[in-house]
C-alpha cells in the first residue's frame, strides 16, 4: 500500500512538473522600446526610394519594442525567445494584428538600425496594424540554436509570442480587434503557413486566423524543393542548415551530423555555422551543387531508398497536405532562383483537392528573382489583408487603383 502511494505521488509530481513547464511558455519576460519611427522620417525615405505615396499609407508614427518571452525547445524544455513588436502610436481604436515571419538568417543578435524586412513590417504598422516579428528559436536574443525549416518549432515560437504580446498589450493599454493575419517571406512564408496550421490544429480556442499570405515559401519540402540539392544552386548553405535542425529533432543518424559530409566540409561546416559567419561567406565556402558536400552513400540512400529517414522527415514537414479553414493566399515569382514557384502551385493544388475553399495564388511577377520578389509580394499581401479590413469575408486582390500603381512600378523596376 505504501509503495502504491509513493508511485501515485511520483506520478502526480511528474504531471505537475510537466504542467508547470508548459505553463511557462508564452510568458512575457521583458520588453524595451527599441526605436521610434516618425511619419516624416518614413515619408522622406519613401521619397528617396521613389515609392509612390499611394502605395503606402503613412498614417502613424510607430514605436518598436524589443520583446523577450518564453517558448519551448523541441523536447518541451522552456527557453527564451525574442522578437520585435511594431505599435502604431496614438491609435485609440482596436487594431488588427499581423505576425510577420522573416526569411532565413544564420546570425544571432540584432542590428542597431532598421533594415530589410523590418520595413515590410513598418509598411503595415504605419497604416494601423500591430505587427509582431518573431526571431524564432535560436535567433535574436533567443537560447539554443535555430531549428531551420521545421514546421512545429517555427509555428510554436509565433504562437507563444502572440500569447506574450497579449500580456504586453495589457501593460501598454493597447486594444486589438478580432482580426489576425499571418504572413512572411522565404523561410518566413513557410513559417506563416506552419503557424496557420498549428493554430488551426492545436490552438483553435485561443486564436482565430482571419487570413494568411505565404510569400515564396518552400512548402513542398519532400517534393519540388528537395530537387534543388542536385543542381547548381545559389544558396547551398540551406542544406547543412536544414540537416543540423533535422538531426537535432529527429536523429536521422545516430551520430554527429557533420560526419555525413565529405572532407573538407565535415570540419568546415561546424566552423561556418558559428553565428559569426554571414550567409554570403558560408555560400562561398560550399560547392555550387549542394549534394556534392554529402557522402555518396547518403545521397544514394536518399535517391533509392523510399524508407530513408530523411525522406520521411521532409514529408512530415511539408505543408501542402492539409486543409486550411481560413482564407490563404500564396504569393510567388516565376523567376525565383531560391524557392521555386512550383512550391506555391503544388500547395495550392493539394489544398484545393482536400476541400479548401478560399486558397488563392498571387503572382508577384514573372521576371523577379528571390529578393525583388519580396517587394511586390509584400505589397500584394498588404492589399489582400486590407480587403478584410474593408469588410470582405474571403479576401480580394485589392483596390484597382493601387493594383494599377503596382503594375506601373513593375515596369519601372528591372529584374
Amino acid at each position: 500500500m505504501k509503495t502504491k502511494s509513493l508511485l501515485i505521488l511520483a506520478l502526480l509530481l511528474v504531471v505537475s512538473a510537466t504542467y508547470a513547464q508548459q505553463a511557462k511558455t508564452g510568458q512575457l519576460v521583458s520588453y524595451t522600446l527599441w526605436q521610434t519611427v516618425e511619419k516624416a522620417d518614413l515619408q522622406k525615405k519613401m521619397k528617396e526610394n521613389h515609392i509612390p505615396k499611394s502605395l503606402i499609407n503613412v498614417k502613424y508614427a510607430v514605436d518598436i519594442y524589443d520583446v523577450t518571452y518564453t517558448t519551448c525547445w523541441h523536447d518541451g524544455t522552456c527557453i527564451k525567445a525574442s522578437g520585435l513588436y511594431f505599435v502604431p502610436r496614438g491609435v485609440n481604436k482596436p487594431m488588427p494584428q499581423t505576425v510577420y515571419h522573416h526569411g532565413t538568417r544564420v546570425q544571432r543578435g540584432r542590428e542597431k538600425h532598421l533594415g530589410g524586412e523590418d520595413y515590410l513590417c513598418l509598411g503595415q504598422a504605419v497604416d494601423g496594424y500591430l505587427v509582431l516579428q518573431p526571431d524564432y528559436v535560436g535567433l535574436g536574443h533567443g537560447e539554443k540554436f535555430h531549428l531551420y525549416q521545421l514546421a512545429k518549432p517555427l509555428g510554436q515560437t509565433s504562437v507563444d509570442m502572440l500569447f506574450a504580446i497579449r500580456q504586453l498589450n495589457d501593460t501598454l493599454g493597447i486594444k486589438t480587434n478580432d482580426q489576425l493575419f499571418l504572413t512572411g517571406y522565404s523561410e518566413g512564408g513557410y513559417a506563416a503557413i506552419a503557424t496557420n496550421k498549428l493554430i488551426q490544429e492545436e490552438y483553435p480556442k485561443d486564436f482565430h486566423v482571419t487570413a494568411a499570405s505565404g510569400m515564396s515559401g518552400a512548402y513542398d519540402m519532400a517534393g519540388v524543393q528537395s530537387t534543388v540539392m542536385f543542381k547548381s544552386y545559389p544558396d547551398p548553405h540551406y542544406l547543412p542548415y536544414l540537416l543540423r535542425a533535422i538531426n537535432e529533432v529527429y536523429h536521422i543518424v545516430p551520430y554527429d551530423i557533420n560526419k555525413i559530409y565529405k572532407a573538407p566540409y565535415d570540419t568546415l561546416i561546424p566552423h561556418l555555422f558559428d553565428d559569426k559567419h554571414n550567409i554570403h561567406d558560408i555560400n562561398k565556402a560550399l560547392p555550387d551543387i549542394p549534394k556534392d558536400m554529402v557522402l555518396d552513400s547518403m545521397v544514394n540512400e536518399f535517391q533509392n531508398d523510399p524508407n530513408f529517414p530523411l525522406k520521411k522527415v521532409l514529408e512530415e514537414n511539408s505543408l501542402c497536405h492539409w486543409k486550411p479553414e481560413n482564407p490563404v493566399q500564396l504569393c510567388y515569382c516565376n523567376n525565383d532562383e531560391q524557392v521555386t514557384y512550383k512550391n506555391a502551385i503544388v500547395a495550392h493544388k493539394d489544398m484545393k483537392a482536400l476541400g479548401a475553399k478560399h486558397v488563392t495564388l498571387s503572382r508577384g511577377g514573372k521576371k523577379y528573382g528571390h529578393y525583388k520578389c519580396a517587394i511586390f509580394a509584400s505589397m500584394y499581401t498588404k492589399l489582400y489583408f486590407d480587403s478584410f479590413r474593408n469588410g470582405n469575408k474571403h479576401g480580394r486582390k485589392g483596390k484597382v487603383g493601387k493594383r494599377f500603381m503596382l503594375a506601373l512600378a513593375k515596369l519601372a523596376i528591372k529584374p
